[in-house]
């Protein structure tokens, strides 16, 4: 099921998306449609979409004041931030390493007792360690007692995560964290955890985006990471609407 909630999207983004129409089209010999979606590749491969695009799913809101914060029962960071090399014990950091950061920025406020890192285990990964181990080691290694770590158990999405740090709270009638994710992600996994019973303040690090360039030529020309923004962006859209669907199909049949 995991591995099917990876690929299925693939076929609704712009890249698997245009890929689709041109090879239909270059079948049929329909040479419209061959632009067609050579022209969506390059319309979402745009830097200047795909910002566009990220700043509607991260939204206005830049980092939150750790200050502002009220206290809670447990700061959780949310994974996705490790590379794993073999002979690197502790992995390489990739984009969303700000998320650690994040989350030991809060824990070292005084916001929470616990820090909750992710036992993050793809079935594709067999030989990987969980991510979580790693995360807390490194936490140890920075200072941060032992005692007041925790890893969930394996997941390997954000429904997992959140079904994950419930578990731990289990008990307890309306745990309150505050969730480490990048922003673009902060939308789905806010509404997941809250729609678990949990209340949220939401913490989001990892903007993607910066908010003082301007623009120039560069922004209308393709590029890698326009077409990766747009597909972070549309991602967290479809995830988004597949989740209420969801809810209201689970409501309908109660």
């Amino acid at each position: 099921m995991l591995i099917l909630h990876k690929i299925l999207p693939v076929f609704f983004l712009p890249l698997g998306l245009s890929i689709v129409i041109v090879i239909i089209g270059a079948l049929l010999r329909k040479w419209a449609m061959v632009l067609a979606g050579v022209a969506m590749l390059w319309v979402f491969s745009m830097p200047v979409t795909g910002d566009w695009l990220i700043r509607q799913v991260e939204g206005s809101d830049r980092r939150v004041a750790v200050e502002s914060l009220e206290p809670a029962d447990a700061v959780v960071v949310l994974g996705g931030m490790i590379e794993q090399v073999p002979g690197l014990h502790y992995g390489e950091w990739r984009d969303a390493a700000d998320r650690f950061e994040g989350g030991l920025e809060v824990y070292l406020a005084g916001k929470a007792p616990l820090l909750i890192f992710m036992g993050a285990k793809v079935p594709w990964a067999p030989e990987a360690r969980p991510e979580g181990e790693i995360l807390a080691e490194r936490a140890i290694q920075l200072g941060i007692s032992g005692d007041a770590l925790r890893v969930t158990g394996r997941v390997g999405n954000t429904a997992d995560e959140t079904r994950a740090v419930k578990a731990l709270f289990a008990g307890t009638e309306r745990p309150e964290v505050v969730l480490v994710t990048s922003a673009f992600h902060m939308n789905r996994a806010s509404m997941l955890f809250r729609s678990a019973g949990m209340e949220v303040q939401p913490f989001p690090v990892d903007f993607r985006t910066g908010y003082y360039n301007e623009l120039t030529l560069f922004d209308f020309l393709p590029s890698a990471g326009g077409i990766e923004n747009s597909e972070i962006a549309i991602r967290e859209i479809l995830g988004v609407l597949y989740y209420k669907i969801r809810a209201v199909r689970l409501f309908l049949s109660s």
